[in-house]
């Protein structure tokens, strides 16, 4: 069956999420293991009696995945294991459960669950912006997994002649993610316990909305991969890394870089530096640059910043009441002497290579006449800058600012 072509073009986040779109085999990774590609990819485990599911795909994947999986084996899947709560991980479950199957999620999914319930609408608003033009169809619904087991730090079973054994790991994407170690085979699972792409930042904060991941959190993971020491390691995306040499040296590389981030961070709030100082001073050491494709270095300084401080900054009484700073706008450009001269310094501001800066005085414009074509081109030209100035590698800063500049050209238009 022809597998999709990857666009090139594309952020490497847009173009994984598509690999397992329309009619594919299921994957052999060898040893009785077997991959579906999904927006995050699910593994049937065989054993002498019967099979181990990690994760479940989304949902309208959903019996695409069971027809590869059905086409390997005809043996029951006996367990059911979730990685982690998202819905590209649990939303195939009506699918594959059937009577006798035993469920296992880490014992924070329940907790977790309620927020994507009870905020579904808001969380989805904010990823349809980032996701809608690479997610090819809509979530219509989202099912609950019935969870038969749960566990806080450990559990192990055994199988047809397998152990294996789940680990919490709350520095994942979710408090409620877990790897799965199969000891004997020196195989771990680690779903996206990284991120979507292996090796790169982590997104300590995610663009489209979710809870703060906790730097220390997501460092104890690591280190609690690196310990196993395992020889082939499965992700939720692409394909295993083997090799326990190159399996170390990624981990230990990721978790260094992070280390030293949060140690600039640190070292920073303790000598008083502010956080938009930090924001644009704090690097990856030369010998630890790892890429960006998810996570952003100036994203990860203000998770860590604001995990630790909150978002108080001591900086003005103003932070702690209603009144945003856009409310004195209008103020600021009649004090200027009136919408035209605000607009020429905006224009001299981008001129100089400071898009950021012009767009903040193009927005001021905005708030005091929010058509003002001029403000909306100088807004325009400014976000395209960004966009081509920061290299089109972070997959949601690039999809947020294409969303940005559709928009500001269908002002323009109208």
């Amino acid at each position: 069956m022809s597998q999709p072509t990857r666009d090139t073009n594309q952020p490497l986040n847009a173009q994984i999420i598509n690999d397992g779109l329309g009619k594919q085999d299921a994957v052999d990774l060898g040893g009785g293991i077997y991959m579906s590609k999904d927006v995050s990819n699910l593994y049937l485990i065989r054993t002498d009696d019967g099979s181990v599911l990690i994760n479940t795909g989304i949902i309208y994947s959903a019996a695409e995945n069971k027809r590869r999986f059905d086409a390997v084996t005809s043996d029951p899947i006996r367990k059911i294991v979730f990685t982690q709560s998202h819905e590209d991980h649990i939303g195939g479950w009506p699918t594959f459960n059937v009577p006798g199957v035993e469920t296992i999620a880490q014992a924070n999914q329940p907790f977790v669950r309620i927020q994507y319930r009870e905020l579904g609408q808001a969380m989805a608003r904010r990823s349809r912006a980032l996701w809608s033009r690479d997610q090819k169809q809509e979530l219509t619904e989202r099912p609950e997994p019935v969870l038969t087991t749960t566990f806080r730090d450990s559990h192990a079973f055994e199988l047809g002649g397998r152990r294996f054994e789940l680990y919490s790991v709350p520095g994942g994407e979710t408090i409620c993610s877990l790897v799965v170690w199969l000891p004997q085979d020196r195989i771990v699972f680690t779903g996206n316990m990284t991120g979507p792409i292996f090796g790169h930042v982590p997104n300590l904060y995610t663009v489209r909305g979710e809870r703060y991941r906790y730097v220390q959190w997501y460092l104890d993971s690591v280190q609690s991969v690196i310990d196993l020491a395992p020889e082939v390691l499965i992700t939720g995306h692409g394909e295993p890394l083997r090799g326990a040499e190159a399996i170390r040296a990624s981990l230990t590389k990721m978790r260094d870089c992070v280390q030293s981030l949060r140690d600039q961070v640190f070292a920073g709030m303790n000598a008083g530096v502010d956080l938009w100082t930090l924001m644009r001073t704090v690097k990856m050491p030369p010998e630890l640059v790892i890429p960006q494709g998810h996570g952003k270095v100036p994203w990860i300084v203000r998770s860590i910043w604001e995990e630790h401080m909150g978002w108080f900054r001591f900086e003005s009484s103003t932070e702690l009441y209603d009144v945003p700073p856009q409310a004195v706008f209008p103020d600021l450009i009649e004090l200027a002497g009136g919408i035209e001269p605000v607009l020429g310094r905006a224009q001299a501001l981008f001129d100089a290579g400071k898009p950021l800066e012009a767009m903040h005085l193009a927005e001021a414009v905005l708030a005091e006449e929010a058509g003002n074509r001029a403000a909306l081109g100088i807004k325009l030209a400014a976000t395209e800058a960004i966009l081509e100035r920061e290299g089109r590698e972070n997959f949601s800063e690039v999809r947020w600012l294409e969303a940005q500049i559709a928009k500001l050209r269908t002002e323009l238009e109208g």
